[in-house]
């Protein structure tokens, strides 16, 4: 079962510069991730017609098109379950259906199967055909994903590539870069990325300092300039993963290390 690829110009974070959009099917095809419009997906979408329309989460260089190709077509959106709300607020569009981890989405080319992948966004999801997942913002080929404070949830997040690893498929389609041929190796690289920054987090603590601020510069060896409002989101989801298993005490200001018991 075959996904086609366009990759549409948008404001985003990501280096690319573009988010990708994916459709699997013809006759009842189902469209994910449309940022925006441009003539590479309109020709994408030209000679199918569109059944289902969802996303891998609700960023808004995700979403900007779902109006859109809602509008212009008979198609079912879909949301996260328990995120309808959210899913309106971003997009515009009130779903017609909802998933949960499990549904599967009927097209033409075969069942597509939603799989719960939260962290890099609480209702993040990716899409599972017989040997490819498009995965959204889970991962990338190169480069890390961010994980931010107040939406991302480091733990979420490491669960989430653990059981895209063991789902062990073929091909990640990610949503940012070059598909991922190699998705076991790159769900073990983001893991252990974390596990280190989790690491230099602790040290910082550990060795005195205290504020957000402090362990940034601690836990942060490379020039932020341009990036420091993500890594100092990323810094706090890492604090506030800590602070839950008991590895530090985290008062909304400063962070203590807890002692050893």
């Amino acid at each position: 079962m075959n996904w086609q690829r366009a990759d549409v110009p948008v404001p985003t974070r990501a280096p690319t510069g573009n988010t990708a959009a994916y459709v699997c099917g013809d006759e009842a095809a189902l469209l994910v991730d449309p940022a925006a419009t441009n003539d590479a997906l309109d020709s994408l979408l030209s000679d199918r017609t569109l059944a289902h329309i969802a996303l891998t989460h609700h960023h808004p260089d995700h979403a900007g098109a779902v109006a859109h190709y809602a509008g212009e077509t008979d198609a079912t959106v879909w949301a996260r379950h328990g995120r309808a709300g959210a899913f309106e607020a971003t997009t515009g569009v009130s779903p017609d259906r909802l998933f949960s981890g499990g549904t599967t989405i009927p097209t033409d080319a075969g069942p597509v199967t939603v799989i719960d992948t939260p962290g890099h966004a609480p209702e993040h999801v990716a899409f599972a055909t017989d040997g490819a997942v498009v995965s959204g913002d889970l991962a990338v080929a190169e480069g890390s994903v961010v994980v931010g404070a107040p939406e991302g949830d480091v733990r979420a997040y490491l669960a989430s590539l653990r059981r895209l690893h063991a789902r062990n498929p073929d091909v990640l389609l990610p949503g940012h870069g070059p598909r991922i041929e190699t998705p076991r190796e790159t769900c073990a690289r983001l893991i252990n990325h974390r596990l280190e920054r989790e690491r230099r987090v602790r040290d910082a603590v550990d060795h005195g300092a205290t504020t957000l601020d402090e362990i940034l510069d601690a836990a942060y060896e490379k020039d932020l300039t341009g990036v420091r409002d993500l890594a100092r989101a990323t810094v706090l989801a890492h604090i506030e993963k800590l602070a839950v298993e008991g590895a530090l005490s985290w008062d909304g200001d400063r962070a203590v290390p807890n002692p050893a018991e």
